[in-house]
């Protein structure tokens, strides 16, 4: 994480306060409520627990995440969205949208019914 002020351009600092492939997905979850950091893990199975600390630390600094941790034994330690981390949630529901409307490259042709045989749809005329 660097300590250089926010770039000024919009998408510039939302890509410097989500940097990393791990922190929308880290956000998806909290945006369900108060998170452990073992509920993030088993909610997130490949990241790695550097990563999801190093993570969650940035989102501390920018503001997006509060940490509490309660006097008990075991320590219990929880990560919250601020207010500014929950008004990422609309944001990400329209880039949910909008990846759902990609066609998938490795997904087969739609087919069209003539007959007993189903055919590829085209999108050539043959005359």
């Amino acid at each position: 994480m660097s300590t250089n002020p926010l770039p000024e351009c919009g998408v510039a600092r939302f890509l410097t306060l989500l940097e990393g492939p791990w922190a929308t997905l880290i956000v998806r979850e909290l945006l369900h409520g108060p998170h452990r950091f073992t509920e993030l893990r088993s909610a997130l199975p490949r990241i790695s627990p550097h990563t999801l600390t190093s993570r969650l630390r940035q989102f501390e600094t920018y503001g997006l995440v509060t940490r509490t941790a309660y006097a008990e034994i075991p320590p219990r330690v929880e990560y919250r969205l601020t207010p500014l981390g929950e008004s990422l949630g609309p944001v990400l529901e329209s880039m949910a949208e909008w990846a759902a409307s990609v066609p998938d490259p490795a997904a087969p042709p739609p087919t069209r019914r003539t007959g007993l045989a189903e055919t590829p749809v085209t999108s050539r005329r043959i005359r």
